[in-house]
């Protein structure tokens, strides 16, 4: 692989983007986020400079994420995004304009795949393909998708959560549901307000379910310090909450991701269900490295679960196989439009 490589993939999720870029690996992995200033609608900050200014910002600048459930929201700020990120990645080795195959959810319709095609082209890309997140993550995870024997992937990323089964280098039956990492985020703040009049940031909330969030309630239960605004006297104030009292936080959306692998189960052939039970289904995304997560699917869905290696980078690490074999992979797994 020659250094001036010039082929990019961006991994472009809700919560974060990591770019891949042949030869180098991953060399970029920062926050989905923008920061704008009001009203001239200028960009002040892209990724990990602006996720620091989350919460803390005045009026006129505001700071939010430009995906939502995996699909472009704000294409300008989208765009301007994906310049930072090309612009980053490309530094000192490159001055033509790279190829750039992203990644999209599965049940992005053609109108949400050419906005992400349009976007990146306008960004500075020469050429831009866009492959389904769920073959990404298979191939990430090591899952050989050209054998004729199914395999189950399920990617729990901050937007959603991409359910596939794959075959002969397609998916078979696939669903794609809004519910992953930021409705976790979601539940976790909503129950301490409720439970504890305490008003938390997202950000306290992602870092209360790093740090102690779990699928299920267990005997040992860890604590944790967490300070907010009361709600009622406006003031900071500290509280110590449990693994449990997460667990049951969390428990209706992973009772719908749950719903969702059932769903898909239910739709698939009888000889590739034969192969899932066999093998087992494989979880990935930063969703997947919730706690007891692949013990709390296995005991519902009653086949055998597994958290891939690197289940944070299986989708970039994809995107990286199908750069490095780019006109294998161009026919089945990717389209231009």
């Amino acid at each position: 692989m020659s250094f001036f490589t010039n082929k990019l993939a961006i991994d472009l999720g809700t919560c974060n983007s990591l770019v891949f870029v042949p030869g180098r690996g991953i060399v970029l992995n920062e926050p989905s986020v923008v920061a704008v200033a009001k009203p001239e609608n200028k960009i002040m900050a892209v990724g990990a400079e602006a996720k620091l200014m989350v919460g803390r910002t005045p009026d006129n600048i505001i700071v939010y994420r430009p995906m939502k459930d995996g699909v472009i929201a704000d294409y300008k700020v989208t765009e301007a995004m994906m310049r930072h990120f090309i612009n980053k990645a490309k530094k000192g080795f490159s001055l033509f304009k790279p190829e750039l195959l992203i990644s999209i959810p599965v049940g992005a319709s053609s109108t949400e795949r050419r906005a992400v095609i349009e976007a990146a082209k306008v960004a500075g890309a020469k050429e831009a393909f866009v492959a389904k997140e769920p073959i990404l993550a298979a191939i990430g995870a090591g899952i050989p998708i050209n054998s004729c024997e199914g395999n189950m992937i399920v990617n729990i990323g901050g937007g959603t959560s991409e359910i596939a089964v794959v075959a002969l280098g397609g998916i078979v039956t696939a669903q794609s549901i809004r519910m992953a990492g930021d409705r976790m985020d979601e539940r976790i703040s909503d129950y301490i307000k409720k439970e504890h009049n305490l008003a938390v940031g997202r950000q306290s909330a992602e870092e209360i379910k790093i740090k102690i969030g779990r699928a299920f309630p267990q005997k040992k239960e860890d604590i944790y310090d967490i300070r907010g605004r009361d709600l009622v006297s406006g003031l900071p104030r500290n509280i110590k909450i449990s693994s449990n009292e997460i667990a049951r936080a969390l428990q209706s959306v992973l009772e719908e991701i749950i719903e969702g692998i059932k769903q898909v189960l239910r739709n698939t052939p009888p000889e590739l269900s034969a192969d899932i039970i066999n093998k087992g289904m494989i979880l990935s995304g930063g969703g997947s490295l919730l706690r007891d997560l692949d013990q709390l699917v296995a005991k519902h869905t009653g086949v055998p679960c597994f958290t891939a290696e690197d289940a944070l980078f299986c989708v970039v690490k994809g995107t990286g196989v199908v750069l490095e074999n780019l006109d294998t992979y161009k026919r089945s797994v990717m389209s231009k439009k």
